[in-house]
């Protein structure tokens, strides 16, 4: 029980920072200066106020100083994170998994929500997670360096296929380099099974999404969906359930 509250409380923290992350990075600010602040009235934001979870509650999601609104997505990254590590805790226990699982599982937090805002997927975040994807593969019992970068290949190929046909039948982008640097990661992590799985899921809850925004918004089919929103909660499944997922579907197999 220590343990879990432990966890707990250090994922309310975590995410705490994963929303600093989440704010700077794409517009290119430090993560260290200056201390956290308003983005509205750009007031300093004292330490009671700034309480994990806790002081957005306090504060009804409002700026003690302006009264602007605060993304509900705050609150959400400050629940979510701490839910995430204490499911993984639950699949890894206190391994070197573990730890390795919750910075992965970060990455895709900020990186999910980064492109729902703003469109875009950070090198800063896409590139050293995949370098440090390929160092721990020499480390981890069951994904060698060559399936590190088979997974890499897998993904990372598989858009830049589409990147490159799409553009050359309609003259135009079809997603972003982001999502391709993007899957670089997950493939590194996941290895090219889960990879696929991670593939499929988000392009078939994006394609539900479209039509829903289609038919309920009345958007066209040139109207653009961050990819990479899909993406992130769709690795995270196949890292916690993917064995389970592609063991049931091989189980549906004739033959098998």
């Amino acid at each position: 029980m220590e343990k879990i509250i432990i966890i707990a409380l250090f994922g309310l923290a975590w995410g705490s920072f994963l929303n600093v992350v989440i704010y700077r990075v794409p517009l290119r600010l430090s993560l260290l200066h200056p201390p956290s602040t308003c983005p509205s009235c750009k007031k300093r934001i004292k330490f009671y106020d700034n309480i994990p979870a806790v002081s957005y509650l306090l504060l009804r999601g409002q700026c003690r100083h302006c009264g602007q609104r605060i993304p509900f997505s705050y609150f959400l990254v400050e629940l979510l994170t701490p839910a995430v590590f204490l499911v993984l805790y639950g699949k890894y226990a206190l391994s070197a998994h573990f730890f390795a699982a919750c910075l992965f599982s970060s990455a895709l937090i900020a990186l999910g929500l980064i492109d729902y805002y703003h469109k875009l997927l950070p090198d800063r975040i896409t590139f050293p997670g995949t370098i440090l994807g390929l160092a721990y593969s020499f480390f981890r019992p069951d994904l060698t360096f060559f399936k590190a970068v088979i997974g890499a290949a897998v993904g990372a190929g598989f858009l830049l296929f589409i990147y490159g046909a799409y553009y050359l039948l309609r003259k135009k982008e079809g997603l972003g380099m982001g999502d391709v640097t993007m899957m670089l990661l997950v493939g590194v992590f996941l290895g090219w099974q889960k990879t696929l799985l991670t593939l499929i899921l988000a392009s078939f809850t994006g394609a539900l999404v479209g039509v829903a925004l289609m038919l309920i918004k009345k958007k066209d089919m040139q109207y653009s969906l961050p990819y990479g929103t899909f993406l992130a909660p769709a690795a995270w499944i196949a890292l916690v359930w993917g064995d389970r997922i592609i063991s049931a579907y091989l189980g549906l197999m004739p033959g098998r």
